[in-house]
């Protein structure tokens, strides 16, 4: 089916959601019941729906592209999101790392670690450039151990994994992941950067609330 450029227009001032992807046969069976009979329209990364009243929901694909080669695009799209892909997630932070495995929401394999990382100094001149130093050295020295995590966990699964989900610190994901070991993992498709606190285990444990997801926007 070819994309529209409808199901990419979405208004300023519409409603923003977010559901697990468990929920979205449920969410639509909603919006059909309030909004009447529905027609879709479908694009490159979203799929409009419209009911009978006009409104109109933009529904996100997660992992694309959507495959409608096997059957309608509504239950299709619900089937899509909620299947149990393999992804890999790594999560890292100045003061910790984490690297798992999952199987839908089961966490394969995982590991977690902490860094020590001095905080900021208001000591100025030598003092303030010595402490910048030695923070700088052990950012370096955590960030080198979350690679060695990736590298053990992460890395064999590479080919299989459809997905990398990264969390925590943007600069410190990429110092991680321009680790040369690497460079076959960071060239997995990329998911959503989440926000999370120290990288804990059960900070990991909890990731596929945040990534096993849909994201819609609805207007009116």
């Amino acid at each position: 089916m070819p994309a529209s450029p409808a199901s990419d227009e979405v208004p300023p001032d519409a409603r923003h959601l977010t559901i697990p992807a468990r929920r979205l046969t449920k969410w639509l069976d909603g919006f059909a019941n309030r909004h009447g009979a529905i027609s879709t329209e479908v694009g490159a990364t979203r799929v409009l729906v419209i009911g009978a009243d006009g409104s109109r929901a933009w529904i996100e694909i997660p992992f694309p592209p959507l495959d409608l080669s096997a059957g309608r695009v509504l239950t299709t799209l619900a089937a899509h999101a909620d299947r149990a892909r393999r992804v890999g997630v790594l999560l890292v932070r100045r003061g910790g790392y984490a690297a798992g495995v999952f199987q839908g929401s089961q966490l394969l394999s995982s590991k977690v670690g902490s860094g020590y990382v001095q905080g900021t100094t208001k000591a100025g001149g030598w003092s303030q450039q010595r402490y910048a130093r030695r923070r700088h050295n052990q950012a370096r020295a955590a960030f080198a151990e979350a690679a060695d995590v990736a590298a053990r966990i992460l890395l064999p699964e590479a080919s299989a994994i459809e997905q990398l989900v990264t969390g925590g610190d943007r600069p410190a994901i990429e110092a991680v992941l321009a680790d040369p070991r690497l460079r076959v993992l960071a060239a997995v498709p990329r998911g959503p950067f989440l926000t999370v606190g120290d990288p804990r285990l059960k900070v990991l444990q909890a990731t596929p609330d945040q990534f096993r997801v849909v994201n819609l926007a609805v207007h009116p």
